[in-house]
């Protein structure tokens, strides 16, 4: 996304530096969500996009990265759920052939899968994102002690698959 001339936009500059310190940490935490890099980018950068039509607005906020990331959040989600009904519907079609992936991003992909999306979600803006308890609820809209359940039955059921997926191997 190119920088906006300041004149052009009242707060352009500092949208602009939000867009260029924390856009990699927004792609970074919708790749974990989605399991897909250049999707990831994509939606990213519509989070962004969407943020700057409503920056006015949006640059009074807390903290608007927050937003952002929800935005980034909710649009991997609609993706998700794209791709379920495009998925059923190449299944009743016809087989599809994936190209193989590295058994460690498989497993990883696969272990994330299994979880429910707010347990997902949480570990990633935790681990990925590297936000503390306190934000991760802040963000989520829960209380920190559901984010701190979400996230030790998150990391409970990771570890178990994980450790299957291993002893799967041997």
């Amino acid at each position: 996304m190119p920088a906006v001339a300041s004149e052009q936009h009242p707060g352009a500059a500092d949208f602009d530096a939000l867009y260029n310190s924390r856009y990699g940490d927004v792609v970074a935490m919708v790749h974990a969500l989605t399991g897909d890099l250049p999707e990831a980018q994509d939606l990213a950068q519509e989070a962004f996009c969407r943020a700057w039509q409503r920056w006015k607005v949006i640059a009074g906020y807390e903290d608007p990265l927050a937003w952002i990331r929800r935005v980034a959040a909710n649009l991997a989600t609609s993706r998700w759920r794209r791709l379920g009904a495009a998925r059923r519907h190449l299944r009743r079609e016809r087989s599809v052939d994936v190209p193989p992936l590295s058994p460690d991003h498989v497993a990883l992909v696969t272990a994330l899968r299994t979880l429910p999306a707010h347990q997902r979600r949480a570990l990633v803006l935790h681990h990925v994102v590297d936000l503390p308890v306190a934000e991760v609820a802040h963000e989520m809209g829960v209380a920190v002690g559901t984010v701190k359940s979400w996230l030790h039955r998150g990391r409970a059921a990771l570890a178990t698959q994980l450790a299957e997926e291993v002893i799967g191997r041997d």
